[in-house]
């Protein structure tokens, strides 16, 4: 069973329902600990009253459930300004933006990209990188990507 798929699953309808998405899960043993910590947005961004709410919400869905066998810490969070891209929406939504974007490995030498995305879809974006190149990158080989927010 993958619980990081089964949480999702779980999660997804109440999120839809109050209009935020999950950007991202985390589930690790931290200290002795298992924490599963969720990172959502909504449009205008999260205030603390909403991570409070969604912590109610979900802490009890999940507790229901049976989809986590283990105790767990909850943590509920905003994304932040330099959230992760993992999905093509992710890229889509961001289009305009900068971002880091670190393969698995090399392309044409370089495994780290940094710049605005142009475009996205049909699995792979399109970044103006900062070397001065524009680069199609095929989103599955993808390490990690996160916004680079300007500061």
């Amino acid at each position: 069973m993958n619980s990081v798929a089964d949480i999702e699953k779980l999660l997804n309808p109440v999120l839809n329902e109050e209009k935020m998405e999950l950007v991202d899960i985390q589930y690790v043993r931290e200290h002795g600990k298992m924490v599963l910590r969720l990172f959502i947005d909504k449009d205008g961004g999260m205030r603390l009253d909403d991570c409070e709410h969604m912590s109610d919400k979900v802490g009890t869905l999940l507790d229901n459930s049976g989809v986590l066998s283990d105790s767990y810490i909850l943590e509920i969070s905003s994304p932040g300004l330099d959230r992760v891209l993992k999905k093509e929406k992710d890229f889509i939504k961001f289009i305009g933006k900068k971002a880091k974007v670190t393969l698995h490995e090399p392309m044409d030498g370089q495994r780290n990209f940094k710049g605005e995305i142009l475009s996205a879809g049909n699995g792979q974006i399109k970044i103006s990188d900062v070397t001065g190149k524009t680069v199609d990158i095929f989103i599955e080989k993808i390490s990690k990507a996160r916004l680079e927010p300007d500061i």
